[in-house]
């Protein structure tokens, strides 16, 4: 199905199986791209003019879109479909102050319309799903049944045994933006600066910049410093981000509110350790083995960093038992989903 705004046009089996074929073999290459539109060209008219029966078959929405129409929920009835969604998380909604202006009155639209819509709602973590049916109560709407399937993540190149970097580092994987919690990290950097001098770490940001974060943008935008550097990369390919993740002394997570957490089981699924706050989502997919702690105690974070700089015995015990860690993967993703969604 092709939706945009508030038009939906379902393809025939015909041109969906070409479709499919296109974006599973070639990617985004520029022939790839003229073979799509070429067969848009040809697919869309004819299905406007010979709509294509879909009663009884389900509606899989697993990013979020067009939730926010209007029209969604009456055209699903009108369709006879089954609507089954994939929710990511409701942290425009608890947590407000970490999103754009306007952003939470627009998930809580999003969120309704699944509600009242949904035959079956998949969560990517048992933590969304809480989130998801507080607000249901809060809201006064019925929940439908709900599957948690955890995301599964891709498994990454192989990186080779050199470091990308000739000095000690740690990392921190995501956009730059306030509910991250990047300042604590500079906070903590400025302070190791001052207690170790040259033998304090570097601190590596992967990520773009974001939003609600003006202060810590100001502090990456100032002077850079002889030791204890912080290297900030917007991009980075799958191979090169491989290899930072496989030779950082540790993956640095003080995120204020998460979702789900990919940066945690990549680096994991790689036996590199994890610091990260405390938070249930992190409990649930990472089985007890990060180092967890409270963001608001910045003494914890630098006792802790300072420990893992020197690979003291604390790290040493969660790469022992990273090594043994199995991530969940897409496959076992699907085998979750797809028996489910022949019950609703």
């Amino acid at each position: 199905m092709l939706q945009w705004g508030d038009r939906r046009i379902v393809l025939g089996a015909g041109a969906s199986s070409a479709l499919f074929v296109l974006l599973r073999n070639g990617g985004a290459t520029r022939l790839n791209k003229k073979r799509l539109v070429t067969l848009l060209a040809r697919a869309i008219p004819h299905s406007i003019i010979r709509p294509t029966n879909v009663s009884g078959l389900i509606y899989l929405n697993v990013g979020h879109t067009g939730l926010n129409s209007a029209s969604l929920g009456n055209w699903l009835k009108r369709q006879r479909l089954r609507a089954v969604y994939l929710i990511h998380d409701l942290i425009p909604i608890t947590h407000p102050e970490y999103c754009r202006s306007g952003e939470a009155e627009k998930h809580a639209v999003r969120m309704r319309t699944a509600l009242r819509s949904a035959s079956g709602i998949i969560v990517n973590s048992a933590s969304t799903g809480d989130e998801l049916a507080t607000f249901a109560r809060s809201e006064g709407l019925p929940v439908a049944p709900i599957l948690v399937a955890h995301l599964g993540i891709e498994t990454l190149p192989e990186s080779g045994k050199s470091s990308p970097s000739p000095r000690p580092y740690f990392l921190s994987i995501g956009t730059i933006e306030g509910r991250k919690n990047h300042i604590l990290l500079l906070r903590l950097w400025a302070r190791l600066r001052a207690n170790l001098a040259q033998c304090a770490p570097d601190l590596i940001l992967i990520g773009q910049r974001g939003w609600e974060a003006g202060e810590t943008f100001a502090l990456l935008d100032g002077p850079q410093h002889a030791h204890g550097k912080i290297i900030e990369l917007s991009h980075c390919s799958d191979a090169e981000l491989a290899a930072w993740i496989d030779h950082a002394q540790a993956l640095l997570m003080p995120s204020h509110v998460e979702g789900f957490g990919l940066p945690v089981l990549e680096a994991l699924a790689r036996g590199t350790p994890v610091i990260a706050t405390d938070l249930p989502v992190y409990r649930e997919i990472a089985q007890a083995i990060p180092l967890l702690i409270d963001p608001s105690d910045e003494d914890a974070w630098l006792q802790a960093i300072v420990e893992y700089t020197a690979d003291g015995p604390t790290r040493e015990k969660q790469r022992r038992l990273a090594a043994s860690y199995q991530p969940p993967d897409w496959p076992r993703h699907m085998n979750r989903v797809h028996p489910w969604l022949a019950t609703l």
